[in-house]
């Protein structure tokens, strides 16, 4: 039996998330097309025959212009120096500086992942795998968590690296995230998705009250105009969104959505830390 941990890093938007949803096969982390969507470490435990990895998903690191941002690079650094470092880069960007700032993290034992090669031709694959090499890591696999092409062989690779040692959870688990976590998740994913390019950096949730099958979420942004734009014409967003989330969770459970004005919380110490941030 060999068990052991791995963790994803990378810049922002290269995959990390959707990638450890593929290799699990469920959703476990909250995927969007925005920036920094992932904002904490989240464990998700694949256990086979004969190993169990526990994978750490971490947010994107990047170019900190918040404390928030300061806060994320530091949980996502943290997570480093475990079994198995997955170092995942975008086959359809240029290997650039972040890149090569993340790759400068990590040991040179890291493997190197070449995600969405579903949108890329073969000759650009090719392409990005020669300049990836030029970061001097192990080992590199091409993979789309999309469509899951390269994802077992990925997966077989990083068995053969963990140490020997008994599983680490329970068969049936899969991840570790509470329950109340995952609902605050799940409705700044939907609101990620429905807001787009509008508020995404200024929206946080928690989840305040916890009665099932009542769930009362708030939702926090920095400005007033931003309430507005998450409230919607007459409620339109907050319906749309609570209506998303219901339909991922189990039957009869009922979202209240509150929006509050927490004047940038992103740049305030104890706002973050009672995010959990």
């Amino acid at each position: 039996m060999r068990s052991g941990f791995a963790t994803l890093v990378g810049r922002p938007n290269v995959g990390k998330s959707t990638l450890l949803n593929a290799i699990l096969g469920q959703k476990v982390s909250i995927t969007s097309p925005i920036a920094q969507t992932t904002r904490n470490q989240v464990r998700g435990v694949l256990s086979k025959a004969d190993a169990q990895i526990v994978f750490v998903d971490t947010p994107g690191i990047h170019k900190p212009r918040t404390l928030l941002g300061s806060r994320l690079n530091e949980t996502a650094a943290d997570a480093l120096g475990v079994d198995v470092t997955l170092f995942v880069i975008d086959a359809t960007a240029p290997v650039g500086k972040g890149d090569r700032f993340v790759a400068d993290l990590v040991t040179s034992d890291a493997m190197c992942v070449v995600n969405k090669i579903d949108a890329a031709d073969r000759a650009a694959v090719l392409t990005q795998l020669s300049r990836a090499g030029d970061l001097g890591l192990s080992e590199y696999f091409p993979v789309s968590a999309k469509t899951g092409e390269g994802v077992a062989d990925l997966v077989d690779a990083i068995v053969g690296r963990l140490p020997e040692g008994p599983a680490l959870y329970p068969d049936d688990m899969v991840t570790d995230v509470p329950e109340a976590f995952w609902v605050a998740e799940l409705v700044r994913e939907q609101l990620l998705h429905v807001t787009r390019e509008e508020v995404p950096h200024s929206i946080a949730c928690r989840v305040t009250e916890w009665e099932w099958p009542r769930i009362r979420v708030e939702i926090l942004v920095e400005r007033d105009s931003q309430k507005g734009i998450v409230i919607g014409k007459k409620g339109a967003i907050l319906k749309e969104v609570g209506t998303r989330v219901r339909e991922q969770l189990p039957a009869g459970a009922f979202i209240e959505l509150f929006v509050k004005v927490d004047r940038e919380w992103q740049s305030r110490p104890k706002a973050l830390e009672r995010l959990g941030y």
